[in-house]
């Protein structure tokens, strides 16, 4: 699936439109998924900030700010950070679900905690 993405980045007035392609359909999405999905919109997100870097960044997702937006055509992903947000969608997935999908992502994504 071709998902768009919307970037504003702080200090420009302009709307960046780009596009990130995952596979399969939204409806058999798991976590991890939507983890790679958030990536790469954080990877596009550093793309049009920097179009002139050659490599794509490592990316982790921690200290990320995001809410699951209704919309007439069907629920968003919003990001923000620090240097810029994004609107990715439409998805054709249920607000809850896609909600729950971002959050159990989030939580895999962080690690243990460790006493020593």
């Amino acid at each position: 699936m071709t998902i768009p993405v919307e970037i504003m980045l702080r200090g420009n007035d302009r709307v960046f439109t780009e596009s990130v392609v995952h596979p399969g359909e939204p409806g058999n999405w798991t976590p991890t998924d939507l983890a790679s999905i958030l990536k790469d919109i954080l990877v596009v997100i550093d793309r049009v900030q920097n179009p002139a870097k050659a490599e794509k960044p490592e990316v982790e997702l921690r200290g990320l700010s995001w809410i699951v937006h209704p919309t007439d055509q069907g629920p968003v992903i919003a990001l923000e950070i620090h240097t810029a947000s994004a609107v990715a969608g439409p998805l054709n997935l249920p607000q809850q679900r896609l909600d729950d999908l971002i959050t159990n992502a989030v939580r895999a994504t962080r690690p243990a905690d460790v006493v020593h």
